[in-house]
């Protein structure tokens, strides 16, 4: 008698570590580890580094011969094709299109690999196992690094033409005088209300203000983070950056919801524990420059995987979906 194939693994590939997990299918992570994804610009080798770890974690958790398949989410994942193009986070994916899926299949000897990119992971995630669970339209905002987006409308993904739809963190927050972004257009949603963009934020802030005082002055090359330790002290430019931030996002998110008509817009990532400064402004802004049609109609949520394993569970979500 066959064994039921009821675990997958998750695989999140991040521009210096991958984290991989053997997942049930309640969204319980059994077992998980971590290796580096930065150490070679050999794609065969980083697959075969990452094979042998998936291995090693499917016996470690005793399910050998359970598993139903491998759920992968990496920066520029195409859903479509298996591959990761052109993906500036990846040293061994910068410069070429690697045919992921089909590597790493043939190295975990022909079983099922399903990929797409980071933020479309943490919404399948988000709607397998979290927040937005039985819902059938809403939008998942990845505010880390920079400002990712996974949009699901009648319970899918929105994969778009050639399976990179939903690239919302680089449309247009700022339209005249805009931040330069790293994608090299001016204004992006990206250069304001990711991690980085909230510390560059307060980089320009604190020399334009140079009277002000703020324990910011102190630290040397501010993060995001503590721009919020600031702000739970109580300190005035910090908690007027989170307002700033939020009220870009606020009208950014009302453009989003006049497009699809979610009934949540769901945040997520390192930003997102920012919640009692951000979630206010951002809240209020929406409200304030979306259509009376949807005003005070749409909920605006904090993610519900736990941050240590949400992206292994995003990703792992995918292979529930392998026929």
């Amino acid at each position: 008698m066959a064994m039921e194939k009821n675990f997958v693994v998750g695989v999140d590939v991040g521009g210096q570590t991958s984290k991989i997990g053997v997942v049930d299918i309640h969204g319980t992570v059994l077992e998980q580890t971590v290796i580096r994804t930065d150490n070679d610009e050999d794609p065969q080798a980083f697959v075969d580094i990452l094979a042998a770890a998936i291995k090693d974690l499917i016996k470690k958790s005793g399910k050998e011969g359970q598993i139903r398949g491998v759920g992968v989410g990496a920066p520029n994942g195409n859903y479509y094709t298996g591959e990761i193009a052109f993906a500036p986070n990846l040293v061994w994916a910068a410069k070429s299109v690697v045919p992921f899926s089909k590597m790493l299949s043939t190295a975990l000897d022909g079983l099922d690999v399903a990929l797409t990119n980071d933020a479309n992971a943490a919404a399948v995630g988000e709607m397998t196992y979290g927040a937005a669970k039985g819902m059938k339209d809403f939008i998942m905002i990845t505010l880390g690094t920079g400002v990712g987006s996974g949009i699901v409308i009648g319970g899918n993904v929105v994969y778009g033409h050639d399976g990179f739809a939903g690239e919302l963190g680089h449309t247009a927050a700022v339209r005249h005088n805009g931040r330069l972004c790293g994608c090299g257009k001016s204004g992006c949603l990206e250069a304001y209300c990711s991690a980085m963009g909230v510390a560059r934020t307060a980089r320009e802030w604190l020399e334009m203000s140079p009277d002000t005082p703020s324990v910011l002055r102190d630290v040397e090359n501010i993060t995001s983070k503590d721009v919020y330790e600031a702000a739970s002290q109580g300190d005035k430019i910090a908690i007027e950056i989170f307002n700033y931030t939020g009220r870009i996002l606020g009208a950014s998110l009302a453009d989003f919801v006049e497009f699809s008509a979610p009934e949540a817009i769901v945040l997520f990532g390192g930003l997102a524990r920012a919640k009692e400064f951000i979630y206010q402004p951002t809240y209020d802004s929406l409200n304030e420059n979306v259509l009376p049609l949807w005003r005070n109609k749409v909920a605006l949520l904090f993610s519900k995987l736990p941050a240590s394993d949400a992206a292994i569970l995003g990703a792992s979500a995918l292979a529930w979906e392998i026929k």
